[in-house]
């Protein structure tokens, strides 16, 4: 079988390997994947920009869909021919955070999708829905789990709820699906006019490009009629200043990315005059994702791929979530 490996940190140590067929032991399930999907996050961990407690080699990416070829004893949830998709947290079943949990994650500390044969502990996957396709299963872990947590850390989302989307990558382009099928109303920015225009196809209420607007947090402010609920703050530190412009009175916002910067200076008085809310968001548990699936099918939501790839072209792929050109996900193909 062939698989992707990081053999040591930096992408020139992406490689195509053969091996034999692993098997799988007590508590395991072993997946034959049929496509995976890349977030800025894999990048990270292959470039050595992050994650800590990896084993090499490694095999990256935490977002997977395939189907159960072999299950080894003590496994009661699946058997095989059940379609699987990979969760993020392998030891974080539900809210709320407590210690003792998320210290095993899909691609980093624990092995990834990026193989055509994967073996997985039991609790490293859920049951794929009937109605759903492969290829979005294959890019929820991530990006989908993150846009869901994210839109909810002030609260329910719906009718009359106001977010804001930073850019059209995997969690916003996500976020925005979600949101619009609460009947929320939806802000996203993008440098790009073509990138803007599909997102209003998604059916984005107001969109705003950043570069030809530099004070888009005052812009967003105005375009939902005094602010925002929730913003998707997928830019960091370097970008939540104008997040914190954009919100409303008693907004939160959920800080899940570093793109824009890991540190930035924060106006006390503006955070407490709006009593805004500043949550960190990591992904999510098990249920989050279940919950997320159950939406995702109710309202016959799918994921929108940028890009396919194949096997052997995946550490080419993983390099190139870093030029930022996509819109949605960028997926790799494998059976």
């Amino acid at each position: 079988m062939q698989c992707v490996q990081l053999t040591a940190s930096g992408l020139e140590n992406l490689e195509v390997v053969s091996g034999a067929a692993p098997e799988p032991g007590p508590g395991e399930v072993r997946v034959r994947m049929q496509a995976a999907a890349i977030n800025y996050r894999d990048f990270m961990i292959c470039a050595g920009i992050y994650g800590g407690g990896k084993e090499y080699p490694l095999i990256p990416l935490s977002d997977g869909a395939g189907v159960v070829e072999s299950v080894g004893s003590e496994v009661m949830e699946f058997e095989p021919g059940d379609r699987v998709m990979t969760v993020f947290w392998q030891d974080w079943e539900s809210q709320p955070v407590r210690p003792g949990v998320r210290t095993r994650t899909t691609g980093c500390e624990a092995p990834g999708a990026l193989t055509e044969l994967g073996v997985f502990p039991e609790s490293a996957l859920l049951a794929v829905p009937d109605e759903m396709t492969m290829e979005t299963a294959a890019s929820l872990a991530c990006a989908g789990v993150t846009a869901w947590t994210a839109l909810h850390c002030g609260g329910p989302v719906g009718p009359g709820s106001k977010v804001l989307l930073l850019g059209t990558g995997g969690v916003s382009i996500f976020a925005l699906q979600i949101a619009k099928a609460f009947g929320a109303t939806a802000v996203i920015t993008s440098s790009s006019d073509e990138k803007l225009e599909r997102a209003r196809a998604l059916g984005a209420d107001e969109t705003i490009n950043y570069k030809q607007t530099p004070e888009w947090g005052a812009e967003a402010f105005q375009r939902a009629g005094g602010g925002v609920d929730v913003v998707v703050e997928t830019g960091g530190m370097g970008t939540l200043g104008q997040s914190l412009q954009a919100l409303g009175l008693g907004g939160s916002i959920g800080v899940l990315g570093a793109l824009g910067g890991v540190s930035a200076e924060l106006s006390a008085m503006a955070l407490i005059g709006k009593c805004a809310g500043i949550h960190g968001i990591t992904v999510g548990a098990r249920d989050d994702h279940r919950a997320l699936n159950a939406h995702l099918v109710k309202h016959g939501i799918s994921a929108v791929i940028d890009r396919e790839y194949s096997l052997p072209e995946g550490p080419e792929a993983i390099g190139s979530i870093t030029r930022g050109e996509h819109f949605g996900k960028l997926l790799v193909r494998i059976g």
